[in-house]
């Protein structure tokens, strides 16, 4: 399986200037989108957010520091790395960008190795930093990779899949706000089930927006199963505005709850690549 290339949004009103960029980083192995307006560059963040974003502060809009306040007030491009890319050589100018959250400011002309090197940087303290859900605040990334990995050396171990399908759809009619919303509620309800019939050793994570995997063993897993689909379930109506609720032509694009299991008799998994690929097979 091809490892994924990172993706860079370049907002550059400058077009020889995105050009070159453009060119460059596709060479170096990144995936490149770009954007001459403030505006396009948050709704393009909002909608698929890109792992990194060098950021003109002249624009023809909204200036770079406007953009820059707005990704690091929605939830879920709050954490996006952001390089601002400009002329503006004032002091004044590089406190506005770092108090703004900006993770580094290099003014033009700039060295395109160097800038090479802080996309670099910035991309590895981001996948260092990585370990909880900034909606839900459950463990991903490298610390759920940590602890699923103990589970391919290990026996004795079950795994509940959650997944939570046609949130995409949800997602597309409602927007990114009241999805998170979604998302934030679920795993609430997730954890109060573990906390209520669980035990201290058991494990919640998110294996991507849409995916829990919760941790135990075979005696409580039947168990935590039935009492957290019976929650959801119970649920899944106050999610959706009143006047959609009973429409038919929503029925079979609602949020719907499916669960699998995979236990450690169905292994032994050769790494932490395959047990992933049987938990998101299970279900």
């Amino acid at each position: 399986m091809l490892e994924t290339k990172p993706v860079l949004l370049i907002v550059e009103d400058d077009l020889d200037v995105a050009d070159m960029l453009n060119a460059y980083f596709n060479v170096q192995g990144f995936e490149v989108q770009t954007a001459n307006w403030g505006e396009d560059a948050v709704k393009i963040c909002s909608s698929h957010p890109p792992d990194l974003v060098i950021l003109d502060i002249r624009l023809p809009d909204i200036d770079g520091f406007e953009v820059a306040r707005r990704l690091r007030t929605n939830r879920r491009t709050q954490n996006i790395p952001i390089i601002f890319l400009t002329e503006k050589r004032a002091r004044s100018d590089r406190l506005q960008g770092l108090e703004l959250g900006g993770d580094d400011y290099i003014t033009k002309p700039f060295d395109i190795q160097e800038l090479r090197l802080r996309v670099r940087n910035a991309l590895s303290r981001t996948k260092i930093g990585t370990v909880t859900n900034p909606v839900t605040n459950l463990p991903e990334g490298l610390l759920l990779d940590e602890r699923l990995s103990e589970c391919v050396k290990k026996d004795g171990w079950s795994m509940l899949h959650i997944r939570l399908e046609n949130l995409d759809f949800f997602r597309d009619n409602y927007g990114f706000v009241a999805s998170d919303d979604v998302l934030k509620a679920i795993s609430l309800m997730i954890s109060s089930a573990v906390r209520d019939v669980g035990a201290p050793e058991d494990f919640l994570g998110q294996l991507n927006p849409a995916d829990f995997v919760l941790v135990t063993n075979a005696t409580r897993l039947l168990i935590l199963r039935e009492k957290i689909t019976t929650r959801l379930e119970q649920s899944l109506d106050y999610f959706y505005p009143l006047k959609d609720r009973g429409k038919k032509e929503m029925q079979s694009k609602r949020i719907v709850i499916r669960t699998g299991i995979l236990d450690a008799n169905q292994g032994p998994f050769q790494d932490l690549k395959a047990l992933k690929k049987s938990l998101l097979s299970a279900g």
